[in-house]
């Protein structure tokens, strides 16, 4: 009896997330959701939509994965800003566009680190420390750490006070992690559990001068991480 309801059940399911799904793309595509706004809370959305917590977690998953929205840790769920919106399209299929995408973020990534040494809370801190702590954890369950390294990237953007470079690092999305989408040809011997690791040694010195409050270390630290994340990718 049990395995005659299961698939009915999931149908049902999906289809609630599908319909969820097409009401806030709707109200997105109407403005009625602008760029950088706040999506009602979990709570609110099971509410007013009359469906479970399941459901609306589906939704906002399919609605990430579209490009359509960003989940902020510890802060809530935010619009994002459509390619044709901001004129900016970033394909990272290669890897001399990874190169291309990482030669961006010091441009940009530079500068933001400064300025999040000078002005960040003690509360954006700890925040920058857990992304890191389940950085570490998911290299050491052998788990994808894509969606940490992005967060402590975007939580740097949102130290500096400056919603420009937030809404820049939010664009970018996980082409600011470019190395998992890479045409397995254009990979070649890369151990990305390795690059990870070296990464992560990286970004805890950034987070210790981002914590001493100095500027100049913090620029140094980014572009020493950046400059090797280049040159790990592409073996130079």
């Amino acid at each position: 009896m049990h395995d005659q309801t299961a698939a009915p059940l999931r149908k049902r399911s999906n289809s609630l997330a599908h319909d969820l799904v097409q009401v806030l793309t709707q109200n997105i595509e109407l403005g009625q959701l602008a760029p950088g706004q706040k999506l009602p809370s979990e709570t609110t959305l099971v509410r007013e939509h009359g469906v479970s917590r399941t459901v609306v977690r589906e939704a906002l998953s399919k609605l990430q994965a579209s490009g359509w929205v960003e989940t902020r840790h510890g802060i809530g769920t935010f619009v994002l800003a459509r390619e044709s919106q901001l004129g900016l399209r970033l394909t990272v299929d290669t890897a001399a566009n990874v190169r291309r995408v990482l030669e961006l973020r010091m441009g940009l990534e530079v500068q933001a680190v400064a300025l999040a040494a000078v002005r960040r809370s003690d509360s954006q801190l700890a925040h920058m420390r857990q992304a890191l702590d389940d950085y570490q954890a998911s290299l050491a369950n052998n788990d994808s750490c894509v969606e940490e390294d992005k967060r402590f990237h975007q939580l740097i953007a949102e130290a500096t006070g400056n919603s420009y470079f937030t809404e820049i690092m939010q664009h970018l999305g996980n082409a600011m992690i470019p190395r998992t989408q890479v045409k397995g040809d254009e990979r070649g011997g890369a151990d990305f559990a390795h690059l990870g690791y070296l990464a992560n040694l990286e970004h805890e010195a950034i987070l210790n001068a981002i914590g001493k409050q100095d500027p100049d270390a913090a620029r140094a630290a980014m572009v020493l991480h950046l400059t090797n994340s280049r040159d790990r990718f592409s073996g130079n």
